[in-house]
């Protein structure tokens, strides 16, 4: 069995995320508690019991949708991945389970990458939206025609699913022009920038120096970064990938048919909710394993 372990993004925190894993093992209470020191503040009472809105806040909601991640990774039982990917705040979850991250590390960058991004939507504010039912080189080819705002086609989840991002406007026009040539929906989305935009740059400038001051390691099993939809297991590489993420797609049918070709039999997701695990049944084969 070539198992890949594949780790969430943003959107998939809710209330009382990890706790019975804290209640329960000692190891999940130990990363937990040293999160809450290497951050500053009790990150855990606010996953915990805090609100929708208090999980909202990207500083906290990235670091505890990462947090999570690595926690049910740690204590899974189906022994080590062939193969590991996260769907872009995951793919760091993904680089400390496969070893090219140390946990430490990985969180602060996850804080620093959080904060950068917050200030990036405040200095120009941007939107994102679903485009389901088009092509996903159609839905490329409609965003770039539109050449007086930023808009571009940002997530590519599944065959038919594609989530643009750019400017309000531009998002709107986007939306408008491809339901007017067949998209089935063309819906915003409730978030607070436009990630993996060129309108992410000032975080990417903000994030480089943190990533670039960060040791990477040799991973123990290829990692498929969201970038360019490659297995990467050089360390350089893995950092320079890493540092475009911000304004890159994230590829993520893309990696999923990647991790297939190169052998894939089983997909387990690690973290909270189960969105990896809606989106990759669109695109394996039925008889794939998916847990």
């Amino acid at each position: 069995m070539m198992n890949a372990f594949v780790f969430p993004g943003q959107g998939a925190q809710f209330t009382g995320m990890c706790k019975d894993l804290y209640d329960t093992y000692p190891e999940a209470r130990e990363m937990c508690e040293k999160a809450n020191r290497l951050l500053g503040f009790s990150l855990t009472d606010i996953m915990f019991e805090g609100s929708a809105e208090d999980l909202r806040q990207t500083a906290v909601t990235q670091p505890a949708v990462f947090l999570h991640s690595v926690v049910a990774s740690r204590l899974m039982t189906i022994g080590k991945p062939a193969m590991v990917a996260g769907h872009s705040l995951g793919e760091y979850a993904a680089l400390v389970a496969c070893g090219a991250l140390r946990f430490e590390d990985a969180l602060l960058l996850v804080s620093r990458r959080a904060h950068a991004m917050q200030q990036a939507c405040e200095i120009k504010k941007g939107t994102m939206a679903a485009v389901l039912g088009m092509p996903d080189d159609r839905v490329a080819d409609l965003c770039s025609q539109i050449t007086d705002d930023i808009v571009v086609a940002a997530n590519f989840n599944c065959p038919g699913q594609v989530v643009i991002s750019g400017t309000l406007e531009g998002v709107d026009k986007a939306c408008d022009l491809l339901k007017a040539n067949g998209a089935k929906r063309a819906l915003r989305l409730q978030v607070g920038g436009a990630f993996h935009s060129p309108l992410m740059q000032p975080a990417a400038e903000e994030l480089k120096t943190a990533i670039l001051e960060t040791e990477f390691h040799t991973p123990v099993c290829p990692v498929y970064q969201n970038v360019d939809a490659m297995a990467h297991t050089n360390p350089q590489q893995i950092r320079q990938n890493l540092l475009l993420q911000l304004t890159s797609p994230v590829l993520w049918t893309q990696s999923v048919r990647n991790m297939l070709s190169d052998g894939c039999s089983a997909f387990y997701e690690f973290g909270p909710g189960d969105v990896l695990k809606n989106l990759i049944r669109k695109t394996a084969p039925a008889e794939i394993f998916i847990g």
